[in-house]
């Protein structure tokens, strides 16, 4: 047994939809999770810097007595994993994997949609990892860098959220894909303007496989919590606006309270 928390962290309050995937698989596990809400969004900006920016936050993390790490930012994870799994000693689980391996398993006429940031679209892993699993798919993809400030706004189901769906996935829909990946993890706090834009598609949220992936790391390594007192999340933001609480409150089910911590020092 191990009662040291989970790390999950994410260039803003996207990545909540994965802790909210954890709580429900999870239950007994207690979470610490970082927003870089001052630097949001990373999708526009270099490898470099964030690669940077994620060290910092693994290494905050990691002060926070973690047992294990969820890169919950799919930039991050199609841009910096190997170079944050070679630096850090534990695991470190990222998400561009978990969506290429459903997207693959469900597809039934293997033509698939990712939509992503421009980083994580520009870094072609989705493509990679899905022909990984089967080199016949072919994959269309698509930068919506609006989603993100839509997301990190509380603008999920308005008329300007749902115009920038339907321009945005048209593309993708004219293609004939049966299949679309929310290659972000602000795109499921979307999910319903995003669905109705997308027709008929079937649209995968990556964060319930990395849930499941999380869990049997878990069991295999012997890793689960031992107490059987109600676990203690704790949340921290580089910069609260107030918006945290919002999106918490509709990804969670309840409004956390989330604390601001510098981690640029690390």
């Amino acid at each position: 047994m191990d009662d040291r928390p989970i790390g999950i962290f994410d260039s803003g309050v996207g990545g909540l939809t994965v802790a909210g995937e954890f709580l429900k698989l999870l239950p007994d596990e207690e979470i610490v999770y970082f927003g870089d809400t001052a630097r949001v969004p990373y999708g526009s900006k270099s490898k470099e810097i964030v690669t940077k920016f994620s060290a910092q936050i693994v290494s905050f993390l990691i002060e926070k007595n973690v047992k294990a790490v969820v890169a919950a930012c799919n930039t991050v994870s199609s841009n910096c994993y190997e170079a944050l799994t070679a630096r850090f000693d534990l695991p470190i689980i990222e998400v561009v994997s978990a969506g290429a391996g459903e997207a693959a398993r469900i597809t039934r006429n293997n033509t698939v949609g990712v939509i992503g940031t421009e980083r994580t679209i520009a870094s072609g892993a989705y493509e990679r990892m899905i022909k990984a699993e089967n080199p016949e798919i072919i994959v269309y993809s698509k930068a919506c860098p609006l989603f993100v400030p839509l997301a990190e706004e509380g603008w999920i189901n308005n008329s300007v959220a749902a115009a920038a769906a339907e321009i945005y996935l048209q593309e993708l829909i004219d293609r004939d894909i049966d299949s679309l990946i929310l290659g972000c993890t602000h795109y499921p706090l979307l999910t319903d303007i995003i669905t109705r834009a997308a027709g008929g598609v079937s649209v995968i949220n990556p964060a319930v496989q990395v849930a499941r992936k999380m869990r049997a790391l878990l069991e295999k390594r012997g890793m689960k919590r031992g107490k059987s007192d109600k676990p203690e999340h704790k949340f921290f933001v580089s910069d609260n606006s107030g918006k945290f609480d919002k999106i918490s409150r509709i990804v969670l089910g309840k409004a956390y309270k989330a604390e601001i911590a510098e981690v640029e020092g690390y």
